[in-house]
């Protein structure tokens, strides 16, 4: 006999959870469940009927899954929807009358539990305003909410894109939370001698490393200033001045480009100082318990609906550190990563044949100077890149005007979402994400008031805001897609048999267009084909039949660093 196709949850105390039993919008029978009873509740659903289990419903996958997976279960599909909200809250093609109710504004400020920062002693707390602490249980109706983002899923003439948009922010939600619970793994012994290698010994309390100090000496010593702070930027440039130097700023990249005996021992000690700051000694003590380093992935966690992290800085591990970060015994890293992933959903999007073309032979960008568009490589990437982020003088504005005349359809969609973000309008991805409301005084301005100066510029700003924002929002459409796809093609290859989520290939690392996959090294080549299937169906749930590929660089090994040497 089959399972329910819906299951509803709403915690109506700290110790008190209600499940609503539903089948094809029947809310049937209802369930009063200890907080203790929820993750055998939630097994027993899910190992009822065909093997596909219910859809869960509720109010934040922060919130209900990270028990259940530390029981060792798991969940193969939910509606979260706090992270739907947000996506209809936003779109232009929804109807917003029919998402308001008496706690919507509630919703609007729903944010996700995070466990970094506590769950392994780290001391860096969030952001002040950006993750504040959630609402209250009752407070938010996962029920009523359900019921209003149906209502406006139904009404939307772009319900089919806004649905799957919803599946894939969903899956990517346990995607995300399994990642954080089986963790990265991480070999603090390997992180120690790196630091050691490149700072020198673990020095005392409040003392800098050997490295850092001897660069900052070297530098001091150039530029005749033994009490210079290299981190000051005005007393910098005051050296800098005195040595005979007029720079514009202290950037990296302006110094770079100064011969002086002070810049290279300065550039060293920002990298080294980064390093320390960053992932040095603390970070390691805080962030990696038992060989795994787990922080927050949050999905839509940029306005674009890009992934954001939260905890040691997930998304930044910097290329030096990545051999610490090593498969365990008898296991692999599967690491993949999309080619020019963005220009690609342009050609997309936009229905751009000509540039789906210049894709199809696996570098894009060859395929565009191959086309006669550009004269080389490197024309071609400053063309698209320019086109995609607003280049409108000097090489890549040039550039552009080549590259708009052989894709004019590429180039009007992108020109086209950066007229609407002057005015002032909101943009949507390709499944249908709003772009935010500029608040600017501009947007207030009569049509017969001549703009300032300043007012120009800042249209300008958000023109380009926009154009970007159409193509980036969308390929984070794909990659979740292709993240909540793989998800259950990796859960497909771990086998029929019970096992926690760690104990079956699982997902790792998540980087925009990049994934790492830990897995058993007898099914490492299965892996690699359960990426490339989950890239093609990605493409084929969101463009249909366009002709557009998503070609892969995947390696397998056993140190991340490992990848960036093949």
């Amino acid at each position: 006999m089959s399972g329910p196709r819906q299951v509803l949850l709403q915690r109506l105390a700290p110790d008190v959870v209600v499940a609503q039993l539903g089948d094809d919008g029947d809310r049937g029978e209802v369930v009063r469940l200890r907080e203790d009873e929820l993750p055998a509740f939630v097994g027993g659903l899910e190992g009822t009927g065909a093997g596909s289990g219910p859809r869960w419903v509720w109010d934040d996958t922060t919130r209900w899954y990270p028990q259940v997976l530390a029981a060792g279960g798991r969940v193969r599909r939910c509606t979260d929807l706090r992270l739907v909200h947000r996506v209809l809250r936003r779109s232009p093609v929804v109807d917003q009358a029919l998402l308001t109710g008496p706690d919507t504004a509630a919703w609007d400020e729903a944010q996700p539990l995070l466990l970094s920062g506590t769950a392994l002693g780290g001391s860096a707390p969030a952001p002040e305003g950006l993750f504040e602490l959630h609402p209250p249980a009752g407070l938010l109706d996962a029920a009523a909410e359900l019921a209003r983002q149906e209502a406006a899923l139904a009404a939307s003439p772009a319900r089919g894109h806004l649905q799957l948009l919803a599946a894939a922010e969903s899956a990517a939600a346990l995607a995300a939370a399994e990642m954080t619970h089986a963790g990265l793994p991480w070999r603090a012994d390997v992180h120690d001698r790196l630091l050691v290698t490149h700072l020198g010994p673990q020095p005392a309390a409040g003392e800098a490393p050997a490295a850092l100090a001897a660069a900052l000496a070297r530098t001091r010593q150039a530029l005749d200033a033994p009490s210079l702070n290299p981190d000051s930027p005005a007393d910098l440039q005051r050296a800098l001045r005195r040595a005979g130097l007029e720079l514009p700023d202290t950037r990296s990249g302006t110094l770079s480009q100064v011969e002086h005996p002070a810049v290279a021992p300065l550039l060293e000690h920002r990298r080294l100082s980064r390093l320390h700051a960053a992932n040095g000694w603390r970070w390691l003590r805080e962030w990696v318990r038992e060989g795994r380093y787990r922080p927050d992935h949050l999905p839509g966690g940029v306005v674009s609906g890009r992934w954001a992290a939260q905890g040691g800085g997930a998304l930044s591990v910097p290329a030096v550190l990545r051999p610490a970060v090593v498969a365990d015994d008898g296991w692999r890293l599967v690491v993949a990563d999309v080619a020019q992933l963005e220009p690609r959903v342009l050609a997309a999007v936009s229905g751009d044949v000509d540039l789906a073309r210049a894709a199809a032979g696996g570098d894009l960008y060859q395929g565009v100077v191959d086309s006669g568009a550009v004269a080389t490589r490197s024309d071609a990437k400053l063309a698209v890149l320019g086109a995609m982020y607003g280049a409108t003088a000097g090489s890549g504005g040039r550039m552009v005007e080549h590259l708009a005349r052989r894709y004019p359809r590429a180039v009007e969609h992108l020109e086209t979402a950066a007229a609407a973000g002057e005015r002032g309008e909101v943009v949507r991805t390709w499944l249908g994400r709003g772009s935010p409301r500029p608040s600017g005084s501009w947007t207030q301005q009569a049509p017969d008031v001549p703009a300032t100066d300043a007012e120009l510029r800042e249209r300008r700003s958000w023109g380009r805001f926009t154009r970007n924002f159409v193509v980036q929002g969308s390929a984070a459409e794909w990659a979740s897609s292709w993240v909540a796809l793989l998800r259950e093609e990796l859960w497909r290859l771990g086998g029929a048999g019970a096992g926690r989520v760690e104990q079956r290939p699982h997902l790792v690392l998540f980087l925009h267009d990049e994934v790492l996959v830990h897995t058993p090294a007898a099914l490492a080549d299965e892996v690699v084909g359960a990426v490339r299937t989950a890239a093609e169906r990605a493409g084929r749930l969101l463009y249909g039949g366009f002709p557009i590929t998503f070609p892969l660089d995947v390696h397998v090994c056993r140190s991340w660093a490992d990848a960036d040497d093949g």
